[in-house]
């Protein structure tokens, strides 16, 4: 999701203590709140029959159906799963609550297009969906369709740019709509048209399949879905290619009608290496001429075993700047490091070091470099073999410096501008309930 340069000038205020008395009270009570909700699921898990997750369905990395990283006999198993239930639905509900403990009186978290209210319960996502794999041993028509509702569509529509389209408020409310057909061509060409999961990009835009469970600023920059064409081919069983035309890197802009094109290429170098390399080359401005194309690149590496999973991350971009009349070449860059490690039981821990330098402003709209570093433990049971509930708790640290970095206080100086610290801590409780037919 690009963003733009404010068009107000941001400062940092003078620095306001809160008593520690307060922090604690807030704490506790959130604390307490944690371990109400595991007593509840742990009961409900005991009376109706619910089993821990492995490490597989906990740590959901990206893989090559929808451009997330799962193994290939791991999509084999689901298209023939799939071709006994024909369509398939489920739902989703991702309900948060982040005390901004550096700031209480902050309601929104600055540079962040998830889980971005803070300071009271919120529902960040509300999602419906029915979908249906397409199976060489059946019907080789699939397709999905999606709704969704909650502060994390919001953030998909950009407040600031003269591109969004007019009807972005409506279609923010649509994560899926696309057919798929399996072509038997070789292994099996399946080509998908419509609005899309995106290929760019570790983890997901649902809390419940990623380790922590507020995402990085390295997923938050880069497109969640995509309008336009996919092409996916496993050329063996351990390498699978996909490319993509689509509309732009931010689906709900349209600053011009001329596509962009993007390539993935997905390696299973061993068992518990996994290689992906993405690639984005498109216009994202008014004026196409290919000099200000731009151009993205997202290198992910994951090792997994039974009890571990580490990812490591690193995205960088480039674009000429056609507005402005000297035509700057702007760059920016990313990375992030994830850690996990399932524990005894349904539980596991999470660690997410990550760092976002956006010198110019053309992405996140502030000339700053953010670091943060985020720790999660969470607690997952299935009830009635279909219904998943998950509960995390988080504690998270970011920083951002530069012209105009920092974070919203809350408090606005004597002129209006809002005022910026440069650091915030947070202190998360999210709790998520999923079904699938």
């Amino acid at each position: 999701m690009s963003g733009e340069p404010t068009s107000q000038k941001e400062v940092f205020p003078g620095t306001k203590r809160r008593s520690m008395g307060k922090d604690k009270e807030r704490f506790h009570r959130l604390l307490m709140s944690l371990l109400a909700t595991i007593v509840v699921l742990s009961l409900m898990g005991a009376s109706q029959g619910s089993e821990a997750l492995e490490i597989d369905d906990v740590f959901k990395p990206a893989g090559t159906v929808k451009g997330k990283l799962e193994r290939r006999r791991k999509k084999v198993e689901r298209m023939r799963e799939a071709a006994k239930k024909d369509w398939q639905y489920g739902g989703y509900l991702d309900v948060g609550y982040l005390p901004n403990l550096s700031s209480p009186d902050a309601d929104e978290w600055r540079s962040k297009t998830t889980s971005f209210k803070l300071n009271s319960p919120k529902v960040n996502l509300a999602m419906g969906y029915f979908r249906k794999e397409v199976n060489p041993e059946g019907s080789r028509w699939g397709g999905e369709f999606a709704v969704q509702t909650g502060v994390d569509s919001e953030g998909l529509v950009s407040k600031t740019s003269p591109d969004t389209i007019g009807s972005a408020d409506t279609l923010r409310h649509f994560s899926r709509a696309n057919l798929s057909y399996l072509f038997p061509a070789g292994n099996g060409l399946k080509i998908t048209g419509g609005l899309m999961n995106s290929y760019i990009g570790y983890s997901s835009f649902h809390s419940k399949d990623n380790v922590n469970y507020t995402r990085g600023y390295i997923l938050d920059n880069v497109p969640y879905f995509l309008f336009g064409a996919e092409a996916l081919y496993p050329v063996t069983d351990t390498l699978t290619i996909g490319g993509y035309v689509v509309s732009g890197f931010t689906y709900l802009t349209e600053p011009n009608e001329v596509p962009s094109f993007g390539l993935q290429t997905v390696w299973e170098t061993t068992p518990t290496l996994t290689v992906v390399q993405n690639l984005y080359y498109g216009p994202d401005q008014r004026n196409t001429d290919l000099r200000h194309w731009r151009f993205f690149s997202d290198s992910i590496v994951e090792w997994k075993t039974d009890t571990w999973a580490v990812a490591a991350a690193y995205d960088i971009g480039t674009e000429e700047q056609a507005v402005n009349p000297e035509n700057p070449r702007y760059m920016w860059m990313s990375g992030a490091i994830w850690a996990s490690r399932n524990l005894p039981g349904p539980w596991w821990v999470g660690f997410r070091p990550e760092f976002y330098w956006d010198p110019d402003g053309v992405i996140t709209g502030a000339e700053q470099l953010i670091w943060a570093v985020t720790g999660t433990i969470a607690y997952r049971i299935r009830v009635l073999s279909k219904n998943t509930l998950t509960a995390k708790l988080e504690y998270r640290f970011d920083r951002s410096t530069g012209s105009g970095g920092g974070f919203f206080t809350g408090q606005p100086l004597s002129t209006g501008i809002p005022q910026l610290t440069p650091n915030q801590q947070l202190l998360i409780l999210g709790l998520m309930w999923a079904f699938d037919s």
